[in-house]
């Protein structure tokens, strides 16, 4: 507390005095009290800076809406994106095809483009259909494949290289295992069929 006041017994001249002063100060300081009873909290960071809350807050709400944006986005990925292409236009086939007529009749052209759409096993103009596709369809580079005398066998059955030259330059580990086998193959046979000879 701040206080001058003498402690003891003290004549009323002396008091009138202390009680003067004492009124003097809180009048210079009067003003003091004012301007601080309305001044905002400045608030500072480690180093002594003062900080902007509204600005803080305005970048963390903006720094939130992109992590919301970016969690949303990631969450359409997860779920797959030509998956939701196809359910939305699964959904609009759906619904157009609610606006039609419940009766379909020969001229129908979305029928009629849908039926020619399907492939269907043993069709026997798939085929052109598909070579003609693959010519249209030019511009989808396929990686080059060997196209030569039929390579030799061997136990993966990979096709070589395009750029192989066709010369076999194994040490004939592959022929003799494919001799073993079938050579294993005719003993079987061979000894099953003499086995129900007699039958």
């Amino acid at each position: 507390m701040f206080s001058e006041v003498k402690a003891g017994l003290v004549s009323a001249d002396v008091l009138r005095r202390e009680q003067q002063e004492l009124r003097k100060h809180e009048r210079s300081n009067k003003h003091l009290a004012e301007e601080s009873r309305h001044s905002e909290t400045v608030f500072r960071d480690k180093s002594g800076r003062r900080r902007d809350l509204a600005q803080e807050q305005l970048e963390q709400r903006q720094k939130a809406e992109a992590e919301a944006e970016r969690d949303e986005q990631y969450a359409r990925w997860g779920k797959g994106l030509a998956q939701g292409r196809q359910q939305q236009q699964n959904v609009e086939d759906a619904i157009k095809e609610m606006q039609k007529p419940l009766a379909r009749y020969i001229d129908d052209q979305d029928l009629d483009r849908m039926l020619r759409e399907q492939e269907r096993e043993g069709d026997p103009m798939a085929d052109f259909i598909k070579k003609r596709k693959a010519k249209e369809n030019k511009e989808k580079k396929e990686k080059p494949r060997y196209n030569g005398p039929a390579p030799p066998l061997n136990r993966f059955n990979i096709w070589p290289g395009h750029r192989w030259d066709g010369v076999d330059r194994s040490n004939g580990f592959e022929q003799q295992r494919f001799a073993r086998i079938a050579n294993q193959k005719a003993v079987q046979e061979l000894a099953y069929k003499w086995s129900v000879e007699d039958m």
